[in-house]
């Protein structure tokens, strides 16, 4: 519990009043709905511009599209081979007999290319991990975040930042007679 107050203060400090209190109802209308859904939304925030935007998980994809080219099936089966015990030189000939050399070569140049372009961190296996935990804290009891990918500055080296936003702590009523 702790670590979610650290996180709750994390990303109210880069915020303005006004983003917080978007953010808050936000929050208060996630608590009111069950279970996962491809309309739950995702935030992205400009921190250089203090722009926020909601997006539905559904469009994370389109709106911030991952890197996948390490996923390419050419380098899959190329570390696959790698990890069977293949010599580097034995694994690539491997590749190029089942997908061809050219296949093969454009792979590799658009992996490099994504590598040299630089996407902030935003891999596939990020999107994919980004959307499991989202569904876990859905699915779980107990109050629901929002997460919230604060974007790196255009031309950095920087990794895009996730938060969870989560509601605030409910204070406890006292009555005193």
């Amino acid at each position: 519990m702790a670590d979610r107050a650290a996180t709750a203060s994390a990303w109210r400090q880069l915020l303005t009043p006004a983003l917080r209190q978007r953010i808050e109802q936000l929050l208060e209308a996630q608590q009111s709905q069950r279970g996962w859904g491809a309309e739950r939304p995702v935030l992205l925030l400009e921190r250089c511009w203090l722009r926020l935007k909601t997006v539905p998980v559904a469009q994370l994809a389109v709106a911030l599209p991952p890197d996948s080219s390490a996923e390419a099936p050419e380098l899959s089966r190329f570390r696959q081979l790698r990890a069977e015990g293949f010599e580097g030189l034995a694994a690539q000939e491997q590749c190029w007999r089942e997908f061809g050399r050219e296949a093969c070569s454009e792979a590799l140049r658009r992996f490099w290319r994504a590598q040299e372009q630089g996407n902030h961190g935003w891999t596939f296996e990020r999107y994919l991990e980004l959307l499991e935990h989202y569904r876990r804290h859905l699915e779980a009891e107990g109050p629901r975040p929002v997460p919230l990918l604060v974007l790196a500055r255009q031309g950095s080296g920087a990794p895009h930042d996730l938060h969870w936003c989560w509601p605030a702590p409910q204070s406890i009523g006292h009555t005193f007679s």
